[in-house]
């Protein structure tokens, strides 16, 4: 059954530091969220001219962005909450790359993390 969060960007913030510490994990995200963002773009220029090579290759891309991020959560010390169903699967891996992510590397998160990182 879906979970319901009554603002889940809010949520998702709450804990994103907290789940983000590992130094992998800190340069994989570095990576693969622009690489998401990036991807994403394509795709949607893809779809609108009806292109087959730019739509194959955005969707490696955003499979590649989220398979590299998936690798960096397993690395963590303290585990994500697991996905409740699809919706919120979406919902949360969607403002993680547009919001939560930029956001944590632009007010400085990031680099506070970065420089706090635990040796692996």
């Amino acid at each position: 059954m879906a979970r319901h969060r009554p603002n889940l960007l809010t949520w998702q913030w709450r804990g994103y530091a907290a789940n983000h510490r590992n130094p992998i994990n800190l340069i994989l995200h570095l990576v693969a969220v622009p690489l998401f963002i990036l991807a994403s773009a394509v795709l949607l220029s893809a779809l609108l001219q009806l292109r087959a090579l730019p739509l194959i290759l955005s969707v490696f891309g955003l499979l590649a962005a989220l398979a590299l991020q998936a690798h960096g959560h397993r690395l963590e010390a303290k585990a994500q909450e697991p996905f409740s169903d699809t919706a919120d699967a979406v919902q949360r891996l969607l403002l993680e790359q547009f919001f939560t992510f930029p956001r944590f590397l632009l007010n400085g998160g990031w680099w506070k993390a970065w420089k706090t990182r635990r040796r692996h």
